[in-house]
This record gives C-alpha cells, structure tokens and sequence, in this order.
C-alpha cells in the first residue's frame, strides 16, 4: 500500500530553495520512500520531541531535514517543511 504525501504551501516554496541548492534528488528520494512507508528505514529517521512531538525528521545532508507527521487514521503522511534553515523555526501549524 502506498501513502499520500501533501505538502503545505510552505514546503513547496522549500522545495524551490532545494532545487536551487542542487538537493533536489535527495529530497525527492526520500519522498518516495515516505510515500512506500514513512517509518521504514533505512534511512533511518528520529522521533522529534518538545513542542514538535509527533514529528518526524530524515536527513536530507547535514545541515537540511525533512520534517514530517503521519496521519494514520487517514493512511496520509503530511509533510510540513523542508528545513532550509533550523528545522524548528520551520514547523507550519
């Protein structure tokens, strides 16, 4: 069974900074696997706790993370933003 990605509006704008970045491929690889399973690894992805508990984080190098929560009530992960910056200030309610 495959799942849905969506993005927010702010993850789209991110994902223009990524290509621009030349990390594109990276990223779309690990959408792909999002969308075959969000919790399988590798790569392997981190609980994220604090005020951004029930979030997810996969590298995209070592400095961008992919953040992202899983609806399974819906079988719908949403992915909220690239972390261009600190991934923390990127969290969109």
């Amino acid at each position: 069974m495959t799942w849905s990605v969506v993005l927010s509006r702010q993850a789209v704008k991110d994902a223009k900074k990524l290509k621009e970045a030349g990390l594109k491929r990276q990223a779309e690889k690990l959408l792909w696997l999002l969308k075959e399973n969000p919790l399988t690894t590798p790569p392997k992805y981190e609980k994220l706790l604090g005020n951004l508990k029930g979030f997810y984080s996969r590298r995209i190098n070592i400095q961008h993370r992919l953040v992202y929560s899983v609806d399974v009530n819906s079988w719908l992960p949403k992915k909220k933003r690239v972390g261009i910056d600190n991934f923390q200030s990127t969290i969109v309610n």
